[in-house]
Protein backbone atom coordinates (compact mmCIF):
# COMPACT_ATOMS: atom_id res chain seq x y z
CA UNK A 1 0.00 0.00 0.00
CA UNK A 2 1.19 3.46 -0.76
CA UNK A 3 1.58 5.92 2.09
CA UNK A 4 1.16 9.65 1.58
CA UNK A 5 4.08 11.87 2.53
CA UNK A 6 1.88 14.32 4.43
CA UNK A 7 -0.01 13.97 7.67
CA UNK A 8 -3.68 13.16 6.80
CA UNK A 9 -4.86 15.48 9.58
CA UNK A 10 -3.27 18.39 7.69
CA UNK A 11 -5.14 17.56 4.46
CA UNK A 12 -8.42 19.12 3.42
CA UNK A 13 -11.62 17.17 4.05
CA UNK A 14 -11.88 16.45 0.33
CA UNK A 15 -8.33 15.07 0.18
CA UNK A 16 -8.87 12.96 3.30
CA UNK A 17 -12.06 11.49 1.80
CA UNK A 18 -10.24 10.69 -1.45
CA UNK A 19 -7.38 9.08 0.48
CA UNK A 20 -9.83 6.99 2.53
CA UNK A 21 -11.61 5.82 -0.64
CA UNK A 22 -8.33 4.86 -2.34
CA UNK A 23 -7.23 2.94 0.75
CA UNK A 24 -10.57 1.10 0.98
CA UNK A 25 -10.43 0.14 -2.70
CA UNK A 26 -6.87 -1.15 -2.36
CA UNK A 27 -7.85 -3.26 0.67
CA UNK A 28 -10.87 -4.60 -1.25
CA UNK A 29 -8.64 -5.62 -4.17
CA UNK A 30 -6.25 -7.43 -1.82
CA UNK A 31 -9.12 -9.22 -0.06
CA UNK A 32 -10.70 -10.37 -3.32
CA UNK A 33 -7.35 -11.52 -4.72
CA UNK A 34 -6.50 -13.54 -1.60
CA UNK A 35 -9.97 -15.14 -1.47
CA UNK A 36 -9.88 -15.96 -5.18
CA UNK A 37 -12.95 -13.83 -5.91
CA UNK A 38 -13.44 -11.72 -9.03
CA UNK A 39 -14.08 -7.99 -8.75
CA UNK A 40 -16.67 -6.27 -10.92
CA UNK A 41 -16.02 -2.69 -11.98
CA UNK A 42 -17.68 -0.12 -14.22
CA UNK A 43 -15.46 0.66 -17.21
CA UNK A 44 -16.28 2.41 -20.48
CA UNK A 45 -20.02 2.30 -19.83
CA UNK A 46 -20.23 -1.40 -18.98
CA UNK A 47 -19.54 -3.85 -16.17
CA UNK A 48 -16.20 -5.65 -16.45
CA UNK A 49 -15.03 -8.67 -14.46
CA UNK A 50 -11.50 -8.53 -13.11
CA UNK A 51 -10.40 -12.04 -12.16
CA UNK A 52 -8.56 -12.85 -8.96
CA UNK A 53 -5.53 -13.78 -11.07
CA UNK A 54 -5.55 -10.34 -12.72
CA UNK A 55 -5.82 -8.70 -9.30
CA UNK A 56 -2.90 -10.76 -7.98
CA UNK A 57 -0.78 -9.78 -10.96
CA UNK A 58 -1.70 -6.09 -10.58
CA UNK A 59 -0.93 -6.14 -6.86
CA UNK A 60 2.19 -8.28 -7.15
CA UNK A 61 0.78 -11.03 -4.91
CA UNK A 62 2.03 -14.59 -5.21
CA UNK A 63 -0.26 -17.59 -5.61
CA UNK A 64 -0.80 -19.49 -2.37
Amino acid sequence: MTKPNTNPVELSLHDRAALAMKTAIEKLKIDHARRGLPLYIWEDGRVVEVSAEQLKAELGLKDD
